[in-house]
């Protein structure tokens, strides 16, 4: 074989079609190498290097200031009586040094049901990445009140940011961070708010929300230590609360080793609603869904609240949320709920206009009166 190498290099040169594949494939491994590239150094920018330093510490820009980070500034979050949001995307702009503070109105509507209905529990809305805000102004006629000077007007809700580096620092997750696993996920933004949302609820404990719901009442004298079924396979990630200490501070410390442990960066849902499913199962020593919500004493505390709590409208009927025949039908399905979802993920590139008659214009309307008058002509 050895032999015939030199007669096999000397037809492949001559060939044609080979050369031309050969540097086709060469110029397709360096085009990916330096995306892969590309995207770490974006990642970095975003997300802070790994020795916790913001990547845009300095703007040079006048008129904007860093949000304060939630380690440092006070008031800091009461353990147990806190409601968290994480907002992940930290999106850079273009030939910009930093990332402005913005809030969709669907987002300013889930901080403001979460500061409405529970004026007791503060609400902090974290950003990952350094991030700035515009100084507020004094809204008139000429300057209507903006979204996010609507969810600052409660005096319960703080805006933070958090360098992931720092926030991880002495938990059980801090050196598994430094691996970069979670940096080379697929569905990176989405993997980074599923990671935060496990840290949070480790070191404060208190209630976790994604930021597509609408709070519908009062959550301050709902026992701690539950989260909700999505389906009779799966529990979800959406609405998670527990105990800064004890048996829920217990819990949060195995989700964060399952996390880590089973962490799959090409699965959207392994790392998220997987955790929190595979963690009750061990809890509750059954993997059957239905009998963690009718057998209470099985999970030694810890509560799986049925799909009528915080899931009656499913995500393959998003859509119920928003057609105006489907109205009455979905605000009856939800009466008993605590939260509904909206399931952004489909229902976000569907706005709706002020005055609408539906579902979700209806919760909003009730439930977020200042971000929905906010918003403008569509929400």
């Amino acid at each position: 074989m050895l032999l015939r190498l030199p007669l096999l290099v000397a037809r492949f040169l001559h060939n044609g079609r080979l050369r031309l594949l050969f540097v086709a494939l060469i110029v397709l491994l360096i085009v990916g190498l330096l995306l892969t590239y590309g995207r770490q150094t974006d990642y970095q920018l975003c997300f802070m290097d790994g020795e916790g330093r913001s990547a845009t510490q300095s703007t040079g820009s006048v008129g904007v200031d860093l949000l304060d980070d939630v380690l440092q500034a006070d008031p800091k979050p009461t353990p147990g009586k806190t409601i968290f949001f994480h907002e992940t995307s930290c999106h850079q702009k273009e030939n910009n040094r930093y990332k402005v503070l913005e809030l969709t109105a669907r987002q300013a509507c889930a901080i403001e049901s979460a500061a409405l209905h529970n004026p007791n529990f503060q609400v902090f809305v974290l950003f990952a990445g350094p991030t700035y805000q515009i100084p507020t102004a004094r809204h008139n006629d000429s300057h209507p009140q903006t979204l996010v000077e609507a969810i600052l007007s409660y005096s319960n809700v703080h805006l933070r940011r958090l360098n992931l580096w720092s926030y991880a620092a002495a938990t059980p997750i801090e050196e598994w961070l430094k691996d970069g696993r979670l940096f080379r996920s697929k569905y990176l933004f989405s993997h980074i708010s599923d990671f935060l949302r496990y840290l949070t609820l480790y070191r404060y404990g208190g209630l976790y929300l994604d930021m597509d719901v609408v709070v519908l009442r009062s959550m301050e004298e709902v026992p701690p230590n539950y989260t909700g079924a999505e389906s009779d396979t799966h529990l979800a990630a959406g609405v998670m609360n527990l105990e800064p200490t004890g048996f829920g501070h217990g819990i949060a410390e195995s989700c964060l080793r399952d996390f880590q442990h089973n962490f799959d960066g090409r699965d959207w849902g392994n790392n998220g609603p997987g955790v929190i499913t595979r963690v009750a199962q061990k809890i509750c020593q059954t993997n059957d869904i239905r009998l963690m919500q009718e057998d209470r004493k099985r999970c030694l505390g810890f509560t799986v609240f049925g799909r009528a709590a915080f899931y009656a409208i499913p995500w393959k009927q998003w859509k119920d949320f928003f057609e105006p025949e489907k109205m009455e039908e979905t605000m009856a399905r939800a009466k008993d709920s605590y939260v509904v979802h909206v399931w952004n993920k489909h229902s976000s590139k569907l706005p709706i206009k002020h005055g609408s008659s539906n579902a979700y214009a209806k919760y909003a309307e009730k439930n977020c009166p200042r971000a929905y008058k906010a918003a403008g002509d569509f929400f």
